[in-house]
């Protein structure tokens, strides 16, 4: 019999993982496979799960959890020799890598997806030993978001990042970049550098309309430093899909990015602290087998 591993995060969608949990072991005996069912109890552990997976050559990894969980699961399965398959259940506040692959937001149809969907290679990030799959920021902007607590993601979503963002950008705090990527140098004052693989960035499906999540591409988005109407021009650009067209934003394709900073700047993986300043970004692309909407080609 193949062999899957469920791993899945209690504390996600408002602890409403243990709902789903049964379905989901019974829809992968259904498929039939012999479920490794594992429950996160920290950080980390998602990551140690799916590395394990790989090391005994499981045929499929299941995450069920928000894009913390998600980014946690997919580390582990990144640059290694054997290759499982990769199916998610988004239970986050925002889910943004589900968005952009087309699964469902209802965590009773994303489980039943996977009975019906087929394989997809999509592209992943990497900046030192960190991997990620969705946004890699940087500025203060990106700082605020750390500032957003548990109990307001809860109530509010993805509106609480939007709140602390607003704040930062009022700030008269500003930092000089040195970012260096495939098309040449850029150097100023930014208030924030975004690095996206999907067109869902913190539940903004049009920041970065063009990106496909198995392009190759990284999209460089560097923010200029502006005053705060500037902030409320690109918020407006951002919801029309047009922030690349804004006159304050520099926007770039590119395989490579190397960033460094006049002091040093942690950045913001997938919602979560990474790296501090100067590091690089590469892309490793079609990198994970993802299980995603559609006939199996």
């Amino acid at each position: 019999m193949k062999k899957a591993m469920f791993i899945w995060n209690p504390s996600s969608g408002k602890e409403q993982a243990a709902d789903y949990k049964d379905l989901a072991e019974e829809t992968l005996v259904e498929m039939g496979y012999e479920p490794d069912v594992r429950e996160t109890t920290g950080p980390g552990d998602a990551t140690d799960f799916a590395d394990e997976a790989c090391e005994k050559q499981y045929d499929l990894v299941v995450a069920m959890g928000g894009d913390g969980t998600i980014n946690e699961a997919l580390s582990g399965l990144a640059e290694k020799s054997h290759e499982p398959l990769f199916g998610l259940v988004p239970l986050g506040t925002v889910n943004d890598f589900a968005r952009a692959l087309g699964i469902s937001l209802k965590p009773d149809e994303a489980i039943e997806g996977l009975k019906t969907g087929r394989e997809k290679r999509v592209d992943i990030g990497k900046v030192g030993d960190h991997y990620f799959m969705n946004i890699l920021a940087i500025g203060d902007i990106a700082e605020s978001t750390y500032e957003v607590e548990p109990e307001q993601k809860t109530k509010l979503g993805a509106f609480a990042y939007f709140v602390e963002g607003v704040k930062a950008a009022a700030s008269d705090e500003v930092t000089e970049f040195v970012i260096e990527h495939d098309h040449g140098t850029w150097q100023g004052e930014a208030k924030l550098v975004l690095v996206a693989l999907t067109n869902s960035v913190g539940g903004f499906e049009k920041l970065a309309p063009e990106a496909l999540t198995d392009d190759g591409l990284l999209h460089l988005y560097i923010v200029e430093n502006s005053a705060l109407p500037a902030y409320v021009r690109m918020a407006a650009a951002l919801v029309r899909g047009k922030l690349e067209k804004d006159p304050a934003v520099e926007a770039i394709q590119t395989t490579h990015v190397s960033i460094r900073t006049s002091e040093p700047l942690s950045c913001n993986i997938d919602g979560d602290e990474g790296s501090k300043t100067p590091f690089d970004i590469d892309i490793l692309p079609r990198h994970i087998r993802a299980i995603v909407p559609g006939e199996p080609e």
